[in-house]
């Protein structure tokens, strides 16, 4: 039983509605009612019903309650025998599948090391899915770029902006290279991923800004298969520096000159402001916050 639902719970109870405790909370309504729903489903009751104008427990939630202000003694006991929580108990992470393949993999092995007893759920989706589940309470901390949206119950933090180039595999035809010259229909395929995906919105405004229309799109939601794809000659796409240095180096990709006027996108960690911020997410901020992921 999360602790955080049940301070929800006794919110709600002392405020008569969700309304009135999102706003105590400094959180979304809808953020409240997953919190319940999360709670009921666990317990398989209903816990609320409505009286008039107010949300009062229902004869099972009466039943519960006793538990539930057990549950937050037993804990406070325990935080003021130990001065702090200790680095346990578990930490769900979003992160983009970018991020997550080529950037945090070696701060993983350090929050791993200092934090044995936390068991850390890593989820890698797109940046817009994230956002909605800080913001829902599903994740506890979210590793993306950033894609607006974020209302003031969020917490940013930047980590450093990425560079993203047009990339090719070098057997691409010269006369296929040109991505300055506006106006253009090139027999030439963008391989990318989901349309979501915040480096395929930067190149594919940047094409219609330029009028520079391409054969077709070929989608795939791998960076490692756009790559191979890209590297095989079958088109072109946008990817972050980061993740092709190793094959720019190796002579499997080329990088193909644009002048974007907006080619950087900014990585940053969010956690929603109303969730406490354990001793587990903290270190994991720490390690963002010092590892300079965008230095080199």
């Amino acid at each position: 039983m999360d602790t955080r639902s049940i301070v929800v719970i006794k919110t709600i109870l002392a405020e008569g509605s969700f309304q009135k405790a999102a706003q105590r909370l400094n959180c979304s309504q809808s953020t409240v009612t997953f919190q319940v729903r999360q709670l009921e489903n666990e317990l398989s009751v209903r816990l609320f019903e409505r009286v008039g104008r107010r949300m009062v427990f229902t004869r099972a939630g009466k039943k519960i309650l006793p538990h539930m202000d057990a549950i937050l003694q037993s804990m406070q006991s325990i935080t003021a025998c130990n001065g702090r929580p200790g680095l346990s108990g578990e930490l769900r992470v979003a992160v983009a599948e970018s991020l997550l393949s080529y950037k945090i993999h070696a701060l993983l092995g350090k929050f791993v090391a200092q934090a044995p007893d936390v068991r850390i759920e890593l989820h890698s989706l797109n940046c817009h899915d994230i956002r909605q589940g800080i913001l829902s309470g599903q994740y506890d901390l979210g590793v993306y770029y950033d894609v607006g949206g974020h209302p003031h119950t969020l917490d940013v933090t930047p980590l450093g902006r990425a560079r993203g180039i047009i990339v090719a595999s070098p057997a691409l035809s010269p006369d296929l290279r040109d991505f300055d010259t506006p106006h253009q229909e090139k027999a030439v395929s963008l391989v990318i991923n989901e349309p979501r995906s915040i480096y395929r919105e930067r190149i594919e405004t940047y094409l219609r800004a330029r009028d520079i229309l391409l054969r077709n799109t070929i989608e795939l939601w791998s960076i490692e298969s756009i790559k191979k794809t890209v590297a095989a000659n079958l088109g072109i796409s946008f990817l972050p520096t980061f993740a092709v240095e190793q094959e720019l180096a190796a002579g499997m990709l080329v990088e193909l000159p644009a002048a974007m006027p907006d080619c950087t996108v900014q990585a940053i960690c969010v956690c929603h402001k109303n969730r406490e911020c354990t001793p587990a997410m903290r270190l994991f901020k720490d390690l963002l916050e010092t590892s300079d992921l965008f230095s080199a």
